[in-house]
């Protein structure tokens, strides 16, 4: 979802809202490049408070990635099965949470 805001006066400012279906290989991507981001700030991080807010991203992305590849595995079971040529999701993402 975009949201712009701007902090003119209340007639300029305008909130535009994308509603544009979601994909869910998309939505995997993108979490995936900001858990990649994340990490990356913890890494960089000198400030307790910082750390702690990282940890608590970082947290949170790594449950959103999980509950992503559970829809991707259940989308998955519901495809009608075409000889093994796409491999699981989670084979694909499980060096990420072991």
């Amino acid at each position: 979802m975009k949201m712009y805001y701007s902090q003119g006066t209340r007639t300029s400012g305008t909130c535009e809202e994308d509603y544009t279906p979601v994909d869910l290989q998309d939505s995997i991507k993108k979490t995936r490049q900001a858990l990649a981001v994340a990490y990356a700030g913890f890494d960089n991080a000198l400030e307790t408070d910082l750390i702690d807010s990282y940890i608590y991203e970082i947290n949170s992305l790594q449950k959103r990635y999980k509950h992503l590849t559970d829809l991707a595995a259940l989308e998955t079971l519901s495809l009608p099965q075409e000889s093994g040529k796409h491999a699981s999701i989670r084979a694909l993402v499980s060096h990420v949470f072991s």
